[in-house]
């Protein structure tokens, strides 16, 4: 096993560890430790809320969690030799959860504090938690369900430049500006109050904390990409923007479906990360790389029936036609699903959890055809217990629809 250089105590919130982690991106942030090319080491992480989400049957914590601290990331590492320009290729070697932590959790959070994709169809805080066994999954919030786990970082990454940091902060703020009062926000400007700047202490940590960037979005040094299948055996080339690339990583995810869509989509876990880092001197010009590129994960697991849902760029509540909107059509798809998994017995947020926890697959399958995208969404039949294929007779309700973990 490699060595471990990062640890996390669960027993203690992270403002309490001695190493601290980070929950803002800045390109002064000092590197934890620094590592030659080859080596190889152990990252534990706490999940992305920092523990903020108990194990329990109330949603309260998912509609009072403080969005304006996530995610909590361990690192960054430095790798000897890594110059901007360069690409820094990262071995995913091994991911799990943390021992005596072996659950997760996966909410529905509330339009005015933090929504998610049906946002406007499911308003309200929900919350299913799942128990972790060898490699599968149940919940005893969604029943008649059970899921091979594909583990992967929902967010890893390098540190940006300053010159990145300011011309996202400028675009973005930009964006912003359209629509300040939106809810939910447009996006997560910076803020702060609850930066947590790693190893940076002082007037440098509240200066650097102003302009630093949120976590929630992607950007191109990584982040948070929400890509299930960077799992054990992946390769991912990242463009390295600071000297030493600065590589940090956490959210780690049991399984999750593609787009993430309930925002809190996955079934989101504390674990360890094994990694293995190389440099590539000069990569970024010599493969035109500006975001992360990546080989999947040979581990996955197989299905051999698929359900597929489409969905077309049409407004769900106005009939308006949208023109080759793949978010729109992304949408309907999900919608779509969530209806028929409603005949068997699920209630809606319900249907939504498990298209955001299980390994659906997610696709544009045409975007040429004007005025209409068309994007589907394929769930794996076999999760369930029950046949949810079409026939004849109709669907039968498998299940009540009154497990889900709400609000009091």
């Amino acid at each position: 096993m490699p060595r471990t250089a990062f640890e996390v105590d669960l027993k203690k919130t992270p403002e309490q560890q001695t190493v601290k982690t980070h929950n803002r991106w800045h390109p002064d942030i000092p590197m934890v430790e620094n590592f030659k090319p080859g080596d190889t080491f152990r990252v534990e992480c706490y999940d992305w809320t920092g523990g903020q989400i108990g194990n329990n049957d109330s949603a309260n914590d998912i509609r009072d969690v403080d969005l304006t601290k996530v995610h909590y990331l361990s690192g960054p590492f430095g790798v000897e030799g890594a110059e901007p320009g360069d690409l820094l290729v990262v071995d995913i070697l091994d991911i799990g959860p943390l021992p005596g932590s072996e659950w997760g959790f996966n909410g529905i959070f509330a339009r005015d504090n933090g929504g998610g994709f049906l946002t406007e169809h499911f308003p309200e805080a929900r919350k299913s938690c799942w128990d972790l066994n060898g490699i599968y999954t149940t919940s005893r919030h969604i029943p008649g369900v059970r899921y091979p786990g594909i583990v992967h970082p929902g967010l890893i990454g390098c540190l940006p430049s300053r010159e990145l940091m300011e011309e996202a902060n400028r675009r973005e703020a930009e964006l912003f500006a359209t629509d300040p009062d939106r809810v939910p926000p447009l996006l997560a400007p910076p803020y702060a109050e609850t930066a947590l700047m790693g190893q940076m202490t002082g007037g440098a940590a509240e200066a650097a904390a102003k302009e630093a960037w949120r976590t929630v979005p992607p950007r191109e040094h990584g982040g948070n990409c929400d890509i299930k299948n960077l799992s054990r055996g992946s390769k991912v080339y990242f463009p390295v923007y600071v000297k030493g690339g600065g590589l940090s990583m956490g959210d780690i995810h049991w399984s999750q479906g593609d787009g993430e869509i309930t925002f809190c989509g996955a079934i989101e876990m504390a674990g360890y990360i094994d990694i293995g880092v190389d440099v590539i001197k000069g990569g970024m010009a010599k493969y035109g790389v500006i975001n992360p590129i990546f080989r999947p994960s040979p581990v996955e697991p197989h299905f051999s029936d698929y359900l597929i849902f489409e969905g077309i760029s049409v407004d769900e509540h106005t009939g308006e036609q949208y023109y080759l909107d793949a978010h729109v059509a992304y949408r309907r798809a999900c919608l779509n699903a969530v209806e028929y998994l409603k005949k068997f017995g699920y209630t809606g947020e319900q249907a939504y959890m498990i298209l955001g926890t299980a390994p659906v697959e997610g696709r544009i399958s045409g975007i040429v055809d004007i005025p209409n995208v068309c994007a589907t969404l394929a769930i794996p039949t076999e999760v369930f217990d029950f046949d949810i294929h079409p026939n004849a007779d109709g669907p039968t309700r498998h299940v009540s629809g009154a497990d889900v973990a709400k609000t009091s």
